[in-house]
């Protein structure tokens, strides 16, 4: 056991309360990381909100970055002193893991939701009350963590700690879903719907491919010019467009190859669809709930048209996170752009900042 300080939600819809709880013990196969920083990401809003079902007390945090404290006995490929970023958790056994897609691990739910490890025990306690961490395999508000070995990836020395933890959920999404989902050449057009992380990422990985246009759309003007400064060829303000599809379509008259949805909401899922071209490919990585109805016109569809869902960019986390330095070394994937820092005792002044949309990625740095 270890004491540490974690973020504690006892209820949907409370404030998340700094208080000490004790770590446990390692499994074999797990890692013990000092938290340097997390990312905050609205998913953990959602978690806040019961959108997520979590049982409680849970500890939230699902992009933590951090140095290896120890090792489980079977573990080979980090030692104490990595410096790691930590990403979702999969099994590593099922077809989907196996066939090199881990966010569709067939266990899912279980390994990031369900607040426990897959035997029912947690990673965290306050005496004889169970705290649920786990939360995407992690739950990084709080000093330390507990994960598997297998959710962890090596960080070079000259990447900063601060912007590591948003590479293993927010920008894997967007840059997995444009590298790995679409894969997206010069040769393509994309329109970005939600100006984001996410969305942003993904204008950054599709500037790097090369994509010939890349139309942003968004209602905040602001993040519309960062979206130029990064990379996008047009914006779109929805905030004032008479018809986004519209003017979307001015931009490529044939319509787009590729559509990202990086917001869930019905009607940005219909414009998104309206605007491909003839065979093109919508990718909906937004998460407005579980049960979220979208009705679709099906002679959109019947143009060879094709809508499909993304969870964390279907990337391999060890494969992609080096890609994604490696853009940033070069100047073409500027994190430090997007993230803003608090400390960790302002954590509901960094889920303020997420849920108004003042700061693209709030980052909360551990004392």
């Amino acid at each position: 056991m270890s004491r540490i300080r974690a973020a504690l939600l006892r209820e949907p819809e409370q404030e998340l309360e700094i208080e000490e709880v004790d770590l446990g013990d390692l499994e074999p196969d797990e890692i013990r990381v000092r938290v340097h920083s997390s990312g905050v990401c609205h998913t953990d809003l959602s978690g806040i909100a019961g959108v997520v079902p979590l049982p409680y007390p849970a500890v939230l945090g699902h992009e933590g970055a951090g140095t290896v404290v120890e090792v489980g006995d079977a573990v080979v490929d980090l030692a104490v002193g990595d410096r790691v970023a930590v990403s979702f958790a999969s099994c590593g056994e099922c077809e989907p893991c196996m066939s090199a897609h881990p966010a569709y691990c067939e266990i899912f739910a279980a390994l990031n939701y369900f607040g426990t490890r897959l035997d029912g025990s947690t990673t965290m306690c306050q005496g004889e009350l169970e705290v649920h961490g786990n939360f995407f395999g992690q739950s990084s508000f709080a000093t330390e963590l507990i994960t598997a070995a297998r959710n962890a990836v090596a960080l070079p020395d000259d990447f900063p700690l601060e912007l590591a933890g948003p590479l293993g959920c927010g920008l894997l999404t967007g840059a997995g879903t444009v590298r790995n989902v679409l894969q997206l050449t010069e040769r393509d057009s994309v329109a970005v719907f939600g100006i984001g992380t996410v969305g942003l990422a993904s204008v950054m990985a599709a500037a790097v491919a090369g994509c010939r246009t890349i139309i942003a759309v968004d209602l905040s003007a602001d993040r519309l010019e960062l979206a130029r400064e990064l990379g996008a060829t047009h914006v779109v303000d929805a905030s004032v467009s008479d018809d986004v599809v519209w003017d979307v379509m001015a931009v490529e008259p044939a319509g787009v190859d590729a559509a990202i949805d990086a917001v869930g909401l019905e009607v940005v899922i219909q414009q998104g669809l309206e605007c491909l071209a003839v065979r093109g490919t919508l990718a909906t990585l937004g998460l407005q709930g579980l049960e979220n109805p979208v009705t679709v016109n099906q002679g959109h569809i019947l143009l060879g048209r094709t809508i499909t869902g993304v969870i964390e960019g279907d990337a391999q986390p060890r494969e992609l996170i080096p890609v994604m330095i490696d853009w940033w070394r070069q100047g073409r994937f500027p994190i430090e752009r997007l993230v803003e820092v608090f400390p960790f005792d302002a954590l509901q002044e960094a889920l303020a900042a997420t849920a108004s949309g003042r700061v693209i990625k709030p980052v909360v740095e551990m004392p």
